[in-house]
């Protein structure tokens, strides 16, 4: 009989069980261990920022097996490389000393404590290995070990134990997070838009959000979610996890280490869901529903799709250092700009700037915007992706940006004498908008900063810059997510801190690193650019397709009637 004992990385177990098991070799034994050594200087992406790990999670794997099996056994667990990589496994195979009547009590195992799981995309799961079957370099140093070996061999599958993968506090934590994010559309953002339109165009607002819900996420299951979260591409992943293909119940993300994939999945899907549902509220009260259901569609893969894969998917703003916590360029700069693109082109609703446009029912945004302000708890909390003080220090910061609302409403008071229902919740949403890159890299009084300073910015650019400029924008999409996107994208520049991040490479000038500033200007460059041409591309697809805009008659009659046969009581 011989010992084999190999050290293997933790996305190889069943790699490695199915090969020995092939072999008709069974009873192995697992142990977590750490490792350091041929792979100094690997680095991890967390939300895109890279940064160095000391000591990787690994397996160690012991089996005892007939001299005639050992080097089979060897050869199924160093299963050649492919081109260009390393290694598969650093083994070593002794003949067991001593014999073994029967198995003691197995010894208690201490697990390692690893690091909360990183979010963004690691090196794929390949395996580095130094030579084989050398006695000198045996892992097996005395008989102790080796009688203990056999009995495991002995006590055959109920001493096999896989690597835990998945935690049951952190699944339920994202549970709840993806269900306050879907929340967030349905039945928020449905309410909060279609209490700022008029009221022969409410059913249309809420149609849209409705919509959108259906359509992207049907869209994110057939191929979005493969294309943004999976495959090694700087500019776009690939087409692994088409249809969902290959996620079982025990599969996992490299992103998200200890939740299934598939809740991770379901989680990166509220997110594109409503970040196309937000886009509607540029060109509310004149866009064709059919032209919006193509648009998004379009738009997904396009804008949305390409960006998430760069900022969160392994791309290569991620792997520049671009910091983007929970959606400042993915959602916010992407909406926004959307929505201005899709209001220029467009044109001006009949009787902008003379006629009266006012709100149907403020009391129904209100209702949506505490549906968004809770569900936004999810939003910012949920990206630290397990349930520990990052997700803490997210919500707090991210709640603590009503500041917002506090500074909008001043402004207001001192300019029209009183302050508004409608200045309240826009300088919320503006406030929780802006926070949203830099919330999980904060400390709480930045939150409270970030809110105030985008209240002030976000009230000049929907009263004063909206009018001078004439382009209507009808709720406020841009002045309200894309500028408080823009804004927000470049403040983890300024007040990322390590006392939250615990890692250099994710700090900003309060900390005196003056670098990062600059690594956020031009990722908000090139998500802002791309956001134009593909937009202004997807604008002009939906346009040859289906058209844009509702013809005059449709538009004065509403779209409740025209476009979906429906109206409010009167």
């Amino acid at each position: 009989m011989k010992l084999i004992c190999a050290v293997i990385k933790p996305f190889k177990l069943d790699e490695v069980r199915e090969a020995l098991v092939a072999l008709e070799v069974h009873g192995m034994t697992v142990t977590e261990v750490k490792g350091y050594g041929r792979q100094k200087g690997h680095t991890e992406i967390y939300r895109g920022s890279e940064y160095a790990v000391t000591f990787l999670p690994k397996i160690k794997v012991e089996i005892a097996v007939s001299d005639g099996l050992a080097e089979k056994a060897v050869a199924a667990i160093q299963a050649p490389p492919a081109p260009g990589k390393s290694a598969t496994a650093r083994c070593s195979c002794n003949r067991l000393i001593g014999p073994c009547a029967s198995a003691p009590p197995r010894p208690a195992t201490t697990r390692c404590r690893r690091r909360p799981p990183s979010r963004r995309a690691l090196p794929p799961p390949l395996l580095a290995f130094s030579p084989a079957l050398s006695p000198e370099r045996s892992m097996l140093r005395s008989p102790l070990r080796a009688t203990l070996a056999v009995a495991c061999l002995l006590a055959g599958p109920a001493f096999a134990a896989d690597a835990p993968k998945i935690d049951a506090a952190d699944t339920g934590f994202m549970i709840v997070c993806t269900a306050f994010v879907l929340m967030m559309t349905l039945p928020g953002l449905a309410l909060f838009y279609s209490g700022m339109v008029r009221k022969k165009n409410v059913l249309a607002t809420m149609a849209q959000s409705a919509a959108a819900t259906a359509l992207i996420s049907l869209l994110w299951f057939v191929a979005a979610y493969s294309l943004a979260f999976s495959g090694e591409g700087a500019a776009l992943g690939d087409f692994s996890r088409v249809f969902l293909r290959g996620i079982g119940v025990e599969t996992i993300s490299p992103l998200a280490k200890t939740i299934p994939e598939m809740l991770f999945m379901a989680y990166q899907m509220t997110f594109a869901v409503i970040t196309c549902a937000l886009v509607g509220g540029a060109v509310a009260d004149r866009l064709k529903f059919s032209a919006f259901l193509v648009f998004s569609a379009i738009w997904l893969f396009v804008v949305y799709v390409p960006s998430a894969h760069w900022v969160w998917g392994g791309g290569f703003l991620g792997a520049m250092g671009v910091l983007d916590f929970a959606g400042g360029t993915v959602v916010h700069i992407n909406a926004g700009v959307a929505g201005l693109v899709a209001a220029l082109m467009l044109g001006q609703r009949i009787g902008f700037g003379r006629e009266n446009l006012a709100p149907f029912d403020l009391s129904m945004a209100v209702v949506g915007t505490g549906l968004l302000w809770v569900g936004w708890f999810g939003f910012n909390g949920g990206s630290a992706l397990s349930a520990g003080s990052r997700a803490v220090f997210a919500i707090v910061a991210t709640h603590l940006a009503c500041a917002g609302a506090a500074v909008w409403s001043a402004i207001e008071w001192i300019h029209r004498g009183k302050p508004s229902v409608l200045g309240v919740i826009s300088g919320a949403i503006a406030g929780l908008g802006t926070i949203t890159p830099s919330s999980g890299y904060v400390l709480p009084w930045h939150g409270v900063v970030i809110g105030a300073l985008a209240g002030g910015i976000c009230y000049w650019c929907c009263i004063e810059l909206k009018h001078r400029l004439r382009y209507d924008d009808s709720l406020d999409v841009f002045g309200v997510h894309g500028v408080g996107g823009l804004f927000g994208t470049m403040m983890p520049g300024v007040f990322a801190t390590v006392a939250v991040t615990g890692d250099p490479t994710q700090s900003g000038l309060v900390d005196g690193r003056f670098a990062q500033l600059g690594i956020q200007a031009f990722g908000v460059l090139v998500v802002t650019g791309w956001c134009v041409i593909g937009t202004w591309l997807a604008l002009k697809a939906t346009q040859a397709l289906v058209g844009l805009r509702v013809s005059n008659d449709e538009e004065r009659q509403g779209l409740d009637l025209s476009m979906h046969g429906e109206a409010l009581h009167q």
